[in-house]
């Protein structure tokens, strides 16, 4: 009886003690702080997150802000794959797909791709332009903590006669390009918050493109002359820098886009409109290293045309000059001559090839015994005469009526 007594009291008392130990667990499982969270493995404090964008997954794509700081992009959907750029609270993104607790995105401003240069060619007219010259060509997600050629995640395969947008980069014999269409990059679902998705909707535009991802509103106060907010104003800028781009190279100018750019990246409280300037602001130092480079060319061409046309010009006027040469019996430098120098005969010369052998005697006769001949001495000349064979020299002999000068 003693037995079957103590046996039901330690029953009790153990039921008592676990019981207290499971209410100590839920009580430091909910007091658990936000900061032993990691960048990228989900916890139980973030399952509402990812349970929204859960929901949301049947109405992708949608528009997501950033719920953290210092989140990793990755290029991949796992912490395996490489870093490529960091979010931070309050940063917008376009979610295009979720999977396995990690959302597919439209890259924010800042991020890149790599292309091989063996498949590029470059548009002279438009230096930022780069075509592609091969089938299949793959594009990888650009890292500032990966070299090129290790940059092993690829984000799409263009085809022959498809551009990019260089960023005026070379390194590993890869171009730094602007991440083309359909060139997604990765972030952890548990920092990410749905927000309204009547904006959610991309355009091609923004998913060709780095820029980034949601333009926001402007200030409705703006109009009754209120100032804008940091953000706004970053974004209006950026709207104006989009239409200078649509302009022929000669006819850009960002010199007062610039100036704002700069004033906004040295604003103390500009955040994240301060982040997106500087890179915006690196963009307009690339177009207008552009514009540079085809007014040179453009210079260049200017100056060769003129070249060209000088050259034109001068070769016509010696065109002009040249006496028909056809009607020469024989042509050479002229040379006196001792052999045929008798009395009362009319006095002879020799004519000589360009290496100063003798080619043939000559002797005027008709109108040309008259002539001063001193002056055709040592110069190219053309005879217009009758060759004959000479015996006593067995070499030729001209009676030429006529003397041109050739130099």
């Amino acid at each position: 009886m003693q037995a079957r007594v103590r046996t039901p009291q330690r029953a009790g008392c153990v039921t008592s003690f676990s019981g207290w130990v499971f209410a100590l667990l839920v009580a430091v499982v909910l007091i658990l702080p936000a900061s032993a969270r990691s960048a990228d493995t989900p916890t139980l404090v973030t399952l509402p997150n990812e349970a929204a964008a859960a929901r949301s997954a049947a109405n992708e794509p949608y528009v997501a802000e950033v719920i953290g700081n210092d989140v990793r992009i990755r290029s991949g959907p796992g912490t395996n794959f490489y870093q490529c750029g960091k979010l931070y609270a309050g940063d917008r993104v376009q979610v295009v797909k979720s999977q396995q607790g990690w959302s597919c995105i439209v890259p924010p401003p800042g991020c890149f791709s790599w292309i091989s240069m063996q498949y590029v060619g470059i548009d002279l007219q438009n230096p930022t332009t780069g075509v592609v010259t091969g089938d299949n060509v793959g594009v990888y997600t650009g890292s500032d903590t990966e070299e090129a050629k290790y940059s092993t995640s690829k984000q799409v395969v263009l085809g022959r006669g498809q551009t990019v947008k260089l960023l005026g980069e070379e390194k590993d014999d890869y171009y730094k390009i602007a991440p083309p269409q359909g060139a997604y990059l990765w972030v952890s679902s548990q920092f990410l918050q749905p927000v309204d998705r009547t904006a959610a909707k991309p355009t091609t535009e923004t998913t060709a493109t780095a820029k980034p991802a949601v333009k926001r509103p402007v200030d409705p106060n703006a109009a009754s002359g209120a100032p804008l907010s940091d953000l706004d104003l970053y974004y209006a800028l950026a709207e104006k820098v989009k239409v200078e781009q649509g302009k022929p190279l000669a006819q850009q100018n960002y010199t007062d886009l610039r100036k704002k750019l700069v004033e906004l990246t040295a604003s103390q409280d500009g955040g994240r409109a301060a982040r997106f300037a500087e890179y915006t602001l690196k963009q307009v130092e690339r177009y207008e290293l552009a514009c540079k480079v085809a007014k040179e060319l453009e210079q260049q061409e200017k100056e060769l045309q003129k070249t060209t046309e000088k050259i034109d010009q001068a070769r016509a006027t010696k065109l002009e000059e040249i006496v028909d040469r056809g009607k020469f019996a024989i042509m050479g430098t002229l040379e006196t001559s001792s052999i045929y120098g008798g009395a009362g005969q009319a006095r002879r010369y020799r004519v000589l090839d360009d290496s100063g052998k003798t080619i043939c005697y000559a002797m005027p006769t008709g109108a040309a015994v008259n002539v001063d001949f001193s002056k055709y001495v040592g110069r190219k000349v053309g005879l217009v005469g009758r060759i004959e064979p000479h015996e006593a020299t067995a070499r030729a002999f001209i009676e030429f009526t006529e003397i041109v000068p050739l130099d």
